[in-house]
């Protein structure tokens, strides 16, 4: 797991300008954040500095958009190669998910909790993206070998990451009080047990 998302370096303005947009649209929301916000908070003096970068908040935000799931897309690739079965793979992942949550929620909040296809109408849904599909892809590798139960792959990835990012919705919204790497032991048995042949947790 040593390729994470949780930073995005300062290196100059229009990193200033994501690193703010980013947390003003975890916090706020995007309808609720203007451009003017987003200055104010990387340090700009005024709004026309942003677009010397970008053309509108539409375009901040797809930029957002495609970091994360293009870092998520190379850790999910990292965490393949390091482990061999299905199941050491989704373990890996869900170890991911959880200490980007503790570590980097506002990429968890922009992830999970934000609507983004309101204000990026051609977003995919979630498990259509490539980071997702290799997921589905573990799925079908660990049917494949006997490690999991012989059902839709789709399926047994909507069943594996309805726990997961449920579980991380709440901690995220509060309605769960601790960190989430309390609730990950928990979480990882009630979705492993879903889909394993056998309702294990190795």
């Amino acid at each position: 797991m040593e390729q994470e998302l949780h930073t995005i370096k300062r290196t100059d303005e229009t990193d200033d300008i994501l690193l703010a947009a980013l947390k003003l649209f975890a916090e706020q929301g995007y309808f609720n954040t203007s451009l003017t916000d987003i200055a104010k908070a990387a340090g700009l003096t005024t709004v026309s500095s942003i677009y010397q970068s970008f053309n509108n908040k539409q375009a901040i935000a797809i930029k957002l958009n495609d970091m994360i799931f293009d870092s998520l897309n190379v850790s999910i690739d990292d965490i393949r190669r390091r482990n061999q079965k299905a199941s050491e793979q989704l373990r890996s992942f869900v170890n991911l998910l959880f200490k980007l949550t503790d570590e980097a929620p506002n990429i968890m909040r922009f992830l999970l909790v934000m609507q983004t296809s309101e204000f990026i109408p051609q977003q995919k849904p979630l498990l259509e993206t490539p980071a997702f599909t290799k997921v589905v892809k573990i799925m079908q590798a660990g049917i494949r070998a006997g490690e999991i139960r012989n059902i839709d792959p789709l399926l047994a990835t909507g069943f594996f990451l309805g726990v997961i990012n449920n579980t991380l919705r709440m901690v995220l919204s509060g309605e769960l009080e601790k960190n989430a790497d309390a609730y990950q032991p928990q979480a990882w048995l009630a979705a492993w047990n879903l889909i394993a042949k056998k309702s294990t947790c190795f």
